[in-house]
């Protein structure tokens, strides 16, 4: 539009005359203003056009994550992990755990219990059957055999765990828990590809901690295993116990190792009979693992290669 010429001589446009609509009317042009065929300020064209970008964009998106991710699971394997040992952040000081452990947080590792009371007895044994659950599967067939430290299985067998061989530590006679000696069961926890450097013969540190653990390992340190020694933790606990048993044996055998992750493995478990336990006195006890290359700390706080737990019978 020219601009109009004032009798001043000034030069001026006219102004469009502003459009009054109702606040519903001004909210409708928003969402669709038929005067320019828009539809929440883009045409059909635009947003086509917006439609075809994002597509592409996350198309495009899309498969470079899917080459990403299958560039990382081409590095994986299903059976053993990339990183392994030294390398692995699980490292290759196993820890030793021990069982049965309390539902109730409150208690920590405390194993409080009363021979006369069919309640708690129940609590206990109950406590390890669940753990035992998978060693009392059939473990005839399959891919199980029956080792020895003269015959190891082969790469693509595992070694049976015969709880048979526990003793007095059986399901039949309550774990213990009916008497005052009462059966802990303890586990290394795996580490895949680790091998025990074994104790052949006993050493000053053996004999240090506990001489009479130092005599059994030099009587038997031809068999290659991860011994095992528990022990009242304090002077005063050591008096309020009558001595461990070990079944099947006082450590675990070579022949479980390493762990390879193959189908069924399971981990070789020691059940340690606490014997004639002193009534109505928390005592600690303290067993620990013993390989050349398994590091010890009985430091609460970052204890290393040994476990804690109080016993406690009414």
């Amino acid at each position: 539009m020219a601009p109009k010429e004032s009798e001043n001589g000034v030069k001026g446009f006219q102004m469009r005359q502003q459009v009054h609509r109702t606040k519903w009317e001004t909210f409708q042009y928003a969402i669709y203003n038929p005067s320019t065929k828009e539809f929440l300020g883009r045409t059909g064209k635009n947003w086509g056009q917006l439609l075809i970008f994002y597509f592409i964009f996350y198309v495009v998106l899309a498969a470079l994550f899917a080459i990403c991710m299958q560039g990382l699971l081409a590095t994986l394997d299903d059976k053993e992990p990339k990183w392994q040992l030294e390398r692995s952040l699980i490292g290759t000081n196993p820890g030793l755990g021990f069982r049965p452990i309390s539902e109730r947080t409150e208690e920590g590792s405390l194993i409080w219990y009363d021979q006369k009371n069919e309640t708690t007895i129940k609590k206990w044994v109950n406590l390890i059957d669940k753990f035992l659950q998978p060693y009392l599967k059939e473990q005839n067939g399959k891919n199980f055999e029956r080792c020895d430290f003269d015959k190891p299985a082969n790469d693509s067998k595992v070694c049976e765990v015969n709880l048979d061989k526990f003793g007095d530590c059986s399901k039949d006679n309550s774990y213990g828990f009916n008497s005052s000696s009462p059966c802990i069961f303890l586990k290394l926890n795996k580490i895949f590809g680790w091998v025990p450097e074994y104790y052949t013969n006993a050493t000053e540190e053996m004999r240090k901690y506990d001489p009479d653990f130092a005599k059994f390992v030099a009587t038997n340190g031809a068999d290659h295993q991860v011994w095992v020694s528990c022990q009242g933790e304090k002077p005063v606990d050591k008096e309020n116990v009558g001595g461990f048993r070990y079944f099947p044996s006082q450590g675990f055998p070579s022949y479980y190792f390493p762990y390879k992750n193959v189908d069924n493995y399971l981990s070789p478990l020691v059940a340690v009979q606490v014997l004639n336990t002193a009534p109505n006195v928390i005592i600690s006890i303290e067993c620990r693992a013993w390989a050349q290359n398994i590091k010890y700390s009985s430091s609460n706080l970052q204890r290393e290669g040994s476990v804690r737990f109080e016993i406690l019978r009414d």
